[in-house]
């Protein structure tokens, strides 16, 4: 079975007198259909197969939130060729490098992405370019109209991908300095929305809010994916500026029961003055992942939102973006804890030596269920130390308490999370040591109001040389996307070091962290 099963199942009314069924809505007030969602995924699988798009084959999103986003989703999937999901944060460097690696034979952007892909145009070995964007816009010379995708053929699809064949690449930041693609296929993503139903029961009557960015996993495949697994309703928020007005209108206007809010855009909501539990109304549940909701968070929205479940939950993209889940309201006294495995799904501790190790004491997280993924991408080595024997290993710290829930007490990678993103200060450190005037550099997360933590940069600078900290927030900002650039600089003589040379963050983090 493949992932097209979803039109295919819910594109005809169940009678001649019902209406049809909304699969997706967007923010702008348009939608469609399940019947609309199966014939434009139809067509657009029927273009790219014009276009040389053949089962295995890449094709590249680069897009802000829409309709036509998940429409061409599922039409790659139905043609057994990989969705290449990217961030549209990235700058033209970090772009170049993730559609090297993965090698589209199609690439699809909007007019958001123009002026970063255009650099890359001519020498990208990238066969089409495909662009979606206002019929007044001017189309690059490099660039082929959306127009061409709505042409395709309607008619269904004779492949039917096998639940063994690849879906999607999905890269994530890795501990490298580059980013790894971790590929999905057909079956991980089917069972990843079986076992969000196992738990949490969802059905035709849901109606779930896709808050995140849909280059993510945290907004497609997570609630999202199950929901229309199950005939209900997807309504998606448009990117950028966001506005947790825009939150509560969309909740009211479609009658949201399900959405994801990450912490910082709680935060907001409880902030707002006189909010009202009928502000809320047509909510059922909320689920919260990424960071750990603070407490007086938590006792307001069981205070205030009694009629609301909250579930936090803790997972990553290649190893289960949802294993486990904290949804009792008995056990949110619990909040540092991140709940239970979800069924299907196993979770360990482990020591140095790779075995399970006692209850409260500290070691790596390994995780393991159906929609681990079995390989990243054009790495070997990487796939060899993260996945053994349908183990994930995680790269997080964590303990396991007597009555299985798990508590995650630290990142064995030093890996920052700030409003929901993975940062890997690797990365950023790769960056800073290419200016001329840093000798050394280090990256920490330190504390962060809205959204958890933000980046610092600890830089030492070249003898005989000066360096401010505008000049090195200005060089990271032509080379990272925003969420990854330092907020901070401290600038200081030298780093402190392990006997082995290592550095010691934690010693940085105690003497700038007051």
């Amino acid at each position: 079975m493949d992932i097209g099963w979803i039109t295919r199942a819910f594109r005809k009314p169940v009678s001649a007198e019902d209406s049809p069924r909304i699969a997706v809505a967007f923010e702008d007030g348009r939608s469609w259909s399940y019947q609309d969602l199966h014939q434009i995924s139809n067509r657009y699988a029927n273009a790219l197969a014009t276009f040389g798009v053949v089962p295995g084959s890449r094709v590249g999103i680069v897009m802000q939130n829409s309709l036509e986003y998940i429409g061409l989703y599922l039409a790659i999937t139905k043609l057994g060729a990989i969705a290449v999901r990217i961030n549209f944060r990235l700058v033209t460097e970090e772009l170049e490098y993730i559609l090297r690696d993965s090698s589209p034979v199609v690439l699809c952007l909007d007019s958001s992405m123009v002026d970063k892909i255009a650099p890359l145009a001519a020498s990208l070995p990238i066969q089409h370019f495909i662009l979606l964007a206002p019929t007044s816009t001017s189309l690059p010379s490099w660039a082929e109209p959306w127009q061409v995708l709505d042409q395709g053929s309607d008619t269904e699809l004779a492949y039917r991908p096998d639940e063994s064949d690849p879906a999607m690449l999905m890269y994530t930041s890795g501990t490298t300095g580059r980013p790894k693609g971790a590929l999905w296929t057909q079956g991980n993503l089917l069972w990843f929305g079986a076992i969000q139903v196992m738990r949490w029961h969802l059905s035709a009557d849901t109606v779930s809010l896709m808050t995140g960015p849909m280059y993510h996993v945290g907004a497609i495949e997570d609630i999202g994916l199950p929901t229309l697994m199950m005939g209900g309703k997807v309504v998606i928020l448009r990117s950028g500026q966001f506005d947790i007005g825009r939150v509560l209108s969309m909740i009211k206007r479609y009658q949201v029961t399900d959405a994801i809010l990450f912490p910082f855009m709680i935060y907001d909501l409880l902030q707002i003055e006189n909010l009202q539990p009928d502000d809320l109304a047509p909510l059922r549940h909320i689920y919260s992942g990424g960071d750990p909701l603070l407490p007086w968070a938590i006792e307001r929205l069981q205070t205030q939102f009694p009629h609301i479940q909250l579930t936090q939950v803790y997972g990553l993209t290649e190893g289960t973006p949802i294993i486990t889940s904290l949804d009792s309201p008995y056990d949110m006294h619990r909040a540092d804890s991140v709940g239970t495995p979800l069924p299907l799904c196993e979770v360990r501790v482990v020591g140095d030596d790779g075995q399970q190790i006692e209850v409260g004491e500290t070691g790596e997280i390994w995780s393991r269920s159906p929609v681990v993924v079995r390989e990243y991408w054009n790495n070997p080595k990487a796939t060899e130390e993260t996945f053994q024997d349908g183990w994930c290993h995680t790269g997080d710290l964590g303990t396991m308490d007597k009555d299985g829930m798990l508590r995650v007490v630290g990142r064995k990678k030093d890996m920052i999370r700030s409003g929901g993103e993975n940062i890997y200060p690797v990365e950023i450190e790769d960056v800073l040591m290419r200016h001329p005037a840093i000798r050394e550099a280090a990256v920490i997360g330190i504390p962060d109001p809205q959204y958890l933590e933000t980046v610092c940069a600890v830089v030492v600078v070249r003898e005989s040389m000066t360096l401010s900290e505008v000049e090195v927030i200005s060089y990271c900002r032509e080379h990272l996307a925003g969420y990854k650039r330092p907020r901070q600089v401290w600038f200081v003589s030298e780093l402190p070091r392990t006997p082995s040379g290592k550095v010691t963050k934690h010693v940085l983090r105690s003497r700038l962290i007051k």
